[in-house]
């Protein structure tokens, strides 16, 4: 299934201590030029997707809205996670490239 190849390269890049996550480093790595693509749960509140979404605008990050918080947070290992970056542009392209070929872009 396509949507597990996505949350196994979260789940890699996170392995790979390439990921920020929660809402205050994934800000952070956004400000500072580290993030290289941005995925907000689909769950997140309208408010914590708006913010992101002004911010990546301004930015110039992709992002991306995917997953519940339980399934960000799993494939990070963590609990729930509503926002995360992915800070390697390898690792950030491979997940990119998933997500513009999945059909259920949600």
């Amino acid at each position: 299934m396509k949507q597990n190849k996505i949350l196994s390269l979260v789940g890699l890049a996170t392995k790979a201590g390439k990921t920020v996550s929660g809402e205050f480093s994934t800000e952070k790595a956004v400000k500072t030029g580290k993030a290289q693509v941005v995925l907000v749960s689909v769950e997140a509140s309208d408010n914590t997707k708006k913010k992101f979404q002004n911010m990546c605008t301004y930015y110039e990050v992709p992002i991306y809205y995917y997953g519940t918080k339980e399934e960000l947070g799993a494939a990070m290992g963590m609990e729930f996670r509503a926002s995360m970056a992915v800070t390697d542009s390898g690792l950030s392209n491979a997940i990119m490239k998933e997500l513009n070929n999945s059909d259920e872009r949600r």
